[in-house]
């Protein structure tokens, strides 16, 4: 199976199409990115990491692809020009058994910018740390599930921006709320259709809630 088959049968395993992602949507990824937090875990796929693995703001690591959307024609160049939209989301707030806060905005980022395409990325000598050109709409929240919540899906959404690197989300936007009632019952999917962004990507890891 290719790695971008794999993503979708990973999520539906683990239900996040269509928990998260719409099965209407027919959602057909096009970019591969890891999460990685400044201890050095990884979130690839399915990923359970604890709670202290992720109490920091990670990074975004593209991996690069020779046949996309976005390197059509000159994947030297056109790659670097493209700005995404990430956002992290809980659909199983505050349990999967009973998610009536469903879903819960743990963070939303614009302007990633990936970066261009060149050799020594090829050849993996080169950083592939997106670059962060904003500053979080929604400050990164860690994850939280509370006692004896059991599994929670911590799920990463990466939407193509329109092109012209002008996206923003106007002042006002239940993006910006940082509140902890105000993250609550958000759903990710329909932020990105309301503002015209394209799914693209999807990663997602577990943490495991402690026992009560």
């Amino acid at each position: 199976m290719d790695p971008l088959s794999a993503i979708v049968s990973a999520l539906q395993r683990e239900s996040i199409i269509p928990d998260v992602i719409p099965q209407s949507s027919a959602f057909s990824p096009s970019v591969l990115f890891s999460v990685i937090y400044p201890g050095g875990k990884e979130a690839v796929l399915s990923t359970e990491l604890t709670r202290e693995d992720t109490l920091e703001e990670p990074e975004i690591n593209f991996t690069p692809m020779v046949a996309s959307d976005e390197s059509a024609g000159d994947s030297t160049s056109n790659r670097g020009e493209t700005s995404y939209t990430l956002v992290m989301t809980d659909p199983d707030a505050p349990s999967r058994a009973d998610p009536k806060f469903r879903q819960f905005r743990h963070w939303v980022i614009t302007g990633l910018k990936s970066p261009a395409m060149t050799t020594e990325i090829a050849r993996g000598t080169a950083s592939l740390t997106a670059l962060k050109t904003k500053a979080s709409t929604t400050p990164y929240r860690p994850p939280g599930p509370p006692p004896g919540s059991g599994l929670h899906r911590y799920c990463f959404l990466l939407f193509q921006e329109p092109a012209g690197g002008s996206f923003t989300i106007p002042q006002g936007a239940k993006e910006h709320g940082e509140a902890l009632e105000e993250r609550r019952s958000w759903n990710a999917f329909d932020f990105g259709t309301q503002y015209g962004l394209k799914l693209v990507g999807a990663n997602y890891f577990i943490v495991r809630s402690v026992d009560v």
